[in-house]
């Protein structure tokens, strides 16, 4: 056994019919890369999407405020879609760089992976298979999302040699001292969110922006979304150990964006978020927030919503989903159409623009109508703010997902694939451009950034 055991952690490909970097990393394998470097392990990181990659020359790749386009790679459509009429790609630096990247390294003792979206999996095969060719006798354990919501299907498919579910943060010391032998004492609480280490963004080639988690769980069970089954333990970290990891990376590292990851920011507003920004407004940095997750419209308050503008919010996000407001409870209970008005009305008091302020908009949702997705539209437009388009992911174990079964055309528990949002799974007509165009063009207007 060496004395200081060495772990790869990896970022996989992406293989999609669309993928745009949206403030988007893999803050839980980064969060995990932390835990164990703290702990002695010896740490390698390769991210496959990576924008700034030393071979990346485009500038394109590298937009300002932390978002921009992956490097893509046309390739086959998985079986099944093939009538999509729209090119499949992969999405991440190429094979050949990721190979060299993998032959520089020394042979680690364990290679961790994680997954995200379910129907992302080809992306995770493939990146496993690759790791594979470089390093046929090194343990592959993959974690994320799609190994914990198809647990049974990643078992199956990935050709990962273990496949945990969860967050990893509880188990990941034992599970690094099962493949290792070296068995540190843990020195952080799972349990105390204050406790456990930054996510090792200090790995990347370039740190553009910081994620920050501030809270974990949310107290609401929408029919949509896995919130609840991914982290079913509402936790919150202290304001002071958050403004702390904001000076952290602004003052040691020159980050100036932040995009919040948490699913409910804004909730226990007055022992969380309002003393958090207090403090971020005494001290006056030069910094931009941004809530690419959304905030709960019903949390956004004359006082709230001054103090993120006073702070530096530089892009709100409402997490709104619909405006049939009298036809929601089939998905959720967390706005009602006064509530929405009200927070519009406080977020433009306190001087937030309508580039600033955009409200998520589901389409794709099982039965759902185009008229209905037209009238909410139409309804954010007329309210004065950016209406943002998401489309709808059936998830497995949600409360939406039987429903989403019998809206489909296809046969969603037999694969992963067939959840993917920008197909419109769960519509019985096939994918239609026209309609794609329509509803965008519905959602632009002259204001819009």
């Amino acid at each position: 056994m060496k004395a200081t055991p060495h772990i790869l952690l990896v970022n996989p490909w992406i293989h999609d019919f669309a993928a745009y970097d949206f403030w988007a990393k893999p803050l839980g394998l980064l969060t995990l890369a932390g835990i164990l470097r703290q702990h002695g392990f010896q740490i390698s990181y390769i991210d496959c999407l990576d924008r700034f990659h030393p071979n990346a020359k485009s500038t394109a790749l590298h937009a300002r405020q932390g978002r921009g386009p992956y490097l893509k790679t046309e390739i086959s459509k998985p079986p099944g879609l093939e009538d999509i009429q729209r090119t499949f790609s992969r999405y991440g630096i190429p094979h050949q760089w990721f190979h060299e990247d993998l032959k520089a390294l020394c042979t680690p003792d364990l290679i961790l992976v994680t997954s995200l979206m379910t129907y992302w999996y080809p992306g995770v095969q493939e990146t496993i298979k690759a790791i594979k060719k470089v390093f046929p006798t090194v343990p592959v354990i993959l974690g994320g999302i799609y190994a914990t919501l198809c647990h049974d299907h990643a078992d199956c498919h990935s050709g990962a040699d273990r496949v945990i579910a969860g967050t990893g943060i509880e188990s990941i010391l034992d599970l690094a001292g099962t493949y290792t032998g070296y068995s540190p004492l843990p020195e952080y609480d799972p349990e105390n969110l204050d406790t456990v280490p930054y996510p090792a963004l200090d790995l990347q080639h370039k740190i553009n922006y910081a994620p920050l988690l501030t809270s974990r769980g949310c107290p609401f069970a929408c029919a949509y979304c896995a919130s609840h089954i991914l982290d079913p333990k509402r936790m919150l970290r202290s304001p002071a150990s958050v403004v702390a990891e904001i000076l952290h990376w602004h003052k040691g590292y020159g980050v100036v964006d932040f995009a919040f990851y948490d699913d409910a920011l804004l909730v226990n507003a007055d022992d969380h978020i309002i003393p958090i920004l207090e403090d971020l407004i005494g001290r006056d940095l030069k910094v931009r927030f941004h809530t690419p997750n959304a905030v709960h419209i019903r949390e956004i308050t004359q006082l709230t919503a001054g103090l993120m503008f006073a702070a530096g919010f530089e892009t709100i996000r409402l997490g709104l989903e619909t405006t049939a407001f009298n036809k929601r409870n089939d998905l959720d209970h967390k706005v009602t159409a006064h509530e929405f008005d009200r927070a519009v009305t406080c977020l433009k008091h306190a001087g937030f623009n309508r580039n600033q302020i955009g409200a998520y908009l589901l389409i794709g949702l099982p039965d759902q109508s185009l008229e209905a997705i037209e009238a909410s539209i139409r309804v954010v437009r007329q309210a004065g703010i950016t209406p943002i388009l998401a489309h709808y992911t059936p998830i497995p174990h949600t409360p939406l997902w039987h429903q989403a079964i019998g809206a489909s055309r296809y046969d969603l528990e037999s694969d992963p694939i067939f959840t993917n949002n920008a197909i419109f799974p769960c519509r019985q007509d096939t994918f239609s451009w026209q309609t794609l165009t329509h509803l965008k063009q519905l959602a632009k207007n002259e204001n819009n950034g």
